[in-house]
């Protein structure tokens, strides 16, 4: 009975370690297709004749690039790897005695040690620099491709066309082999072409690289350290290449390698040749330019070589380009200050002012502050690129006059007050958007007396509204005047899909009154009276906080409107 026990109990441990070696392997390999936004590339593994398998890598898309998580590749193709300090080490035994490869996040280089202490270190340059998303590090599929390419010496493909990524693992790499990319030939030089250190005793350090641009070519300065050596300089070829070679010396490949734009000099390449001498390619532009000479001067006092570039200087031309980047610098300062970029919400009353009440206790402030917030929402959601300010975002109270200081000192560029209406007539219904103005009519006045009513409430109302009358109106008028044009645009932008989004219509029209709050702001500014609170069903209507969403919606469509016209017409103004 115990022998068939322990029987028992070794056959339920093989069991389970098959169903988890079943799981390991399915987790292996079927990464997740979505997650975080991830996705997952097919790889296929050819390990011999008529051998091989397809199993996902992991992968995600940044813009068009399709990049791939180095971890879950090394893993398809059956590599061990750990984390080492920042590093991800990856490990193969497909050559003898094996390698390994070491990436970091932000470096353009990986390092190949052998695990024969006899083979040399390789370097490989990746022309694209790992980024880590969620502790995970990528590279484009290209460059991924290519890093196990040279690393294992063994042909890896991304084929677009089929979206899979292809390996051959059962020999070294179709043609010719890359095995020898990278090699070090010893720590000392290694430590030369990293740093600033003589390769020899005596021998030159170039460490640096100036380009001063000229209207009739540039003026290339090598700097060095050292004692000084012979150089020799090959003039331009039909294709713009330059060829300046310094013997015994050497400098840092990587960091003097570099593109430029803009001038005469395209590109400097440096390469170090293993007899000691160190040679630059500059490649000239000299498509857009005229070259007529490249001299060569030794710089003794200063420790530099210096190149010379003259180029055909065509006076006009010259003159046409910086007109043209100072039109280009002004338009753009002024697509910024004219850019919508900004948006002030103003929901009235607020705090100890409940602004006008509806016979079911519905007060102004309520579905104000609901329906700015809504707007807010709707345009941080629609337009990400702008900012939308609140003068305020609960229940307190906020002086009128500190609501316009709100917007201009956030640089607002559009002014939105959001209330209700009353009316002694219960009949009296639907919208209306007001904007600065001396009053047409009876009514309009009204509707502003009440509004600025508040103004009683404002403990130093005495002092801050002092002098206010008909003509501190018609002066306040005459500085709106500027944006009167756009504050009556966006005005009647906005009364249409205010009625047509809600159940609130019968739209009253486009009016002007002196509306304190529209004071001071210095931008286009309006007041929207989205419906009567003293009309029972227009209050029935506008405690519904559906209603109030739609009716905000609107307000949004007609912003949406106003936006587009605005900045087409600014664009071509500009442009003209």
């Amino acid at each position: 009975m115990r022998h068939f026990s322990l029987r028992l109990s070794y056959r339920f441990a093989v069991l389970m370690s098959v169903m988890l070696m079943m799981l390991s392997f399915r987790n292996l390999s079927a990464e997740p297709s979505a997650q975080a936004g991830r996705i997952t590339v097919p790889l296929h593994v050819t390990s011999g004749k008529d051998q091989g398998y397809t199993i996902k890598v992991l992968a995600r898309r940044e813009g068009s690039a399709l990049m791939i998580d180095l971890e879950s590749m090394a893993r398809a193709l059956r590599l061990s790897f750990r984390h080492d300090q920042g590093m991800l080490v990856m490990e193969e035994t497909l050559g003898i005695p094996g390698s390994s490869c070491s990436i970091m996040i932000n470096n353009n280089f990986a390092n190949v040690i052998s695990r024969d202490p006899e083979h040399p270190k390789r370097i490989i340059q990746l022309q694209s620099v790992p980024s880590s998303v969620q502790s995970r590090i990528y590279l484009p599929v290209n460059q991924a491709c290519r890093l196990f390419t040279v690393w294992l010496d063994r042909e890896v493909v991304y084929n677009y066309s089929s979206g899979m990524i292809n390996a051959w693992l059962n020999g070294k790499r179709f043609g010719e082999s890359v095995g020898i990319i990278g090699i070090v030939k010893s720590e000392e030089q290694l430590t030369v072409q990293g740093s600033s250190k003589p390769a020899e005793e005596g021998s030159t350090v170039i460490s640096g690289i100036d380009i001063e641009n000229r209207s009739n070519g540039a003026i290339i300065s090598f700097s060095a350290s050292g004692n000084p050596t012979h150089s020799s300089l090959l003039k331009p070829d039909a294709d713009g290449y330059v060829y300046f070679t310094l013997e015994k010396a050497s400098c840092d490949v990587n960091t003097l390698s570099k593109i430029y734009s803009g001038g005469v000099v395209k590109a400097i390449t440096p390469k170090q040749f293993t007899e000691g001498s160190l040679q630059f390619t500059v490649a000239l532009d000299n498509k857009s330019f005229v070259i007529t000479s490249v001299e060569f001067h030794r710089d003794e006092k200063n420790n530099r070589y210096v190149l010379y570039v003259r180029s055909n200087a065509d006076v006009q031309e010259i003159r046409k380009k910086e007109k043209e980047q100072q039109i280009a610098q002004v338009i753009s300062r002024d697509v910024e200050k004219w850019k919508l970029n900004t948006i002030v919400l103003d929901a009235g009353h607020g705090g100890k002012d409940p602004g006008t009440m509806g016979f079911s206790g519905t007060r102004e402030k309520d579905v104000a502050l609901n329906i700015v917030h809504d707007l807010g929402n709707f345009i941080a959601q629609k337009w990400p690129d702008v900012n939308v300010i609140y003068t305020r975002k609960d229940d307190r109270f906020i002086p009128l006059h500190e609501r316009g200081k709100i917007a201009n000192q956030s640089g607002g560029k559009l002014f939105i007050s959001v209330h209700c209406n009353a009316s002694p007539n219960r009949s009296a219904r639907g919208s209306e958007v007001y904007i600065l103005g001396p009053h047409k009519n009876q009514a309009a006045l009204d509707v502003a007396m009440f509004e600025n009513s508040v103004i009683r409430q404002e403990d130093d109302f005495q002092e801050q509204y002092k002098g206010f009358s008909e003509e501190h109106l018609i002066m306040s008028s005459m500085a709106q005047n500027a944006f009167a044009k756009q504050s009556t645009s966006l005005a009647q932008y906005i009364i249409k899909p205010v009625d047509r989004q809600s159940s609130v219509n019968n739209a009253r029209g486009v009016r002007q009154a002196g509306f304190m709050v529209l004071w001071t702001p210095s931008m286009p500014s309006i007041l929207v009276e989205v419906g009567y609170l003293s009309n029972p069903e227009e209050e029935r209507m506008l405690r519904d906080r559906q209603v109030q969403t739609k009716v905000a919606f609107g307000i949004f469509k007609g912003v949406q409107a106003y936006r587009k016209n605005y900045e087409t017409t600014s664009m071509a103004a500009l442009a003209e």
